[in-house]
């Protein structure tokens, strides 16, 4: 998914002292019929959560008689998406040649690596695919391997259900339960699913960080009640992480992890880098249709691919690392 911000702010990530609640702002997603998104990272207390560095929330979204999700192509730097869906369905390619649907449970990985483009765009055959309603996820890729090439995995987690929560482990372990898939630094993510009145304690790795973002339900995690798209945070040295669900119905929540990332990011649009000046290059670079995206076969959208939005005036200057 692309951030389609039309004046997006260039954001330096670091490691961060904050520790609480971050609430999501409201951005949308496309052109003038655009459907909401609830984007909680990256913020200006918090900008990463182990390597995770960008979260959207989108939906329920009924698409019968209003508009579904058409993202044109557009390019990636530096970064992996993780897409995750509840309902719905997403048609994606890119310019690694894959062609891939996008199918609530299944975990579907992208990595952009030195660069890549693809488009994704929602699919109705029926009422089945007709809610559309999931999350977008970024991870950062390490400097020794930003470089890496163009990728994509897909994985179908096993749900398993103990103690009145169901977990679908789709990157990293919890509860002895694991993903194949590999990842450039440690990382957790799953989707939590906890039964009305469940109050559940997990055993998590001490040396991660923690972040729960609520989907639905009335959540409290992480010492602080949730609302929708919230996303609480545990710092590391906790070997046990508390969830409980303080409603009639069920909830339904994701478990982000990963050790603190100890280098600094610069993000600006849909690209991941370490410096101001390479942004630019970055941005010229698709402008240009360069070599280092390549193109996506097979979008029929109407809008051939995304321009970049302008820059800003101001050269970025990057802060210290708190905490490092």
């Amino acid at each position: 998914m692309s951030n389609t911000d039309t004046v997006p702010a260039e954001v330096d990530c670091a490691p961060s002292e904050f520790a609480g609640v971050l609430h999501p702002r409201e951005v949308p997603l496309g052109g003038p019929r655009a459907i909401r998104v609830r984007r909680t990272l990256p913020q200006r207390e918090r900008s990463l959560i182990g390597a995770w560095c960008f979260a959207d929330h989108y939906g329920p979204h009924d698409q019968l008689g209003e508009a579904g999700m058409d993202v044109p192509p557009h390019p990636h730097t530096g970064l992996q998406t993780v897409s995750w869906l509840f309902s719905g369905r997403i048609e994606h390619r890119d310019s690694a040649g894959v062609h891939a649907a996008v199918r609530p449970g299944e975990l579907n990985l992208m990595t952009a690596g030195s660069g890549i483009c693809h488009s994704e765009v929602s699919v109705l055959t029926g009422r089945a695919d007709a809610v559309l309603h999931g999350v977008q996820l970024w991870v950062a890729l390490p400097d020794a391997d930003r470089d890496t090439g163009r990728d994509f995995a897909h994985h179908a987690p096993r749900p398993r259900s103990v103690g009145g929560v169901t977990t679908r482990v789709f990157l990293g372990e919890l509860e002895g339960d694991s993903s194949p898939v590999d990842t450039f630094t440690p990382l957790l993510g799953a989707q939590l699913d906890l039964d009305p009145g469940a109050d559940v304690t997990l055993d998590i790795d001490p040396t991660f960080e923690h972040g729960v973002l609520l989907d639905t339900g009335d959540v409290e995690a992480c010492g602080a009640v949730l609302g929708v798209a919230d996303l609480g945070y545990q710092e590391p040295g906790h070997s046990r992480l508390q969830v409980s669900n303080r409603g009639a119905g069920p909830a339904r929540m994701l478990l982000l992890g990963g050790p603190p990332f100890g280098e600094q990011l610069v993000m600006w649009w849909n690209f991941v880098g370490r410096s101001h000046d390479e942004i630019v290059a970055f941005r010229q670079q698709w402008q240009d249709h360069d070599h280092r995206f390549g193109a996506v076969a097979g979008y029929r959208g109407a809008v051939e691919r995304l321009p970049a939005p302008p820059l800003p005036h101001a050269t970025l200057r990057p802060r210290p690392n708190p905490g490092v």
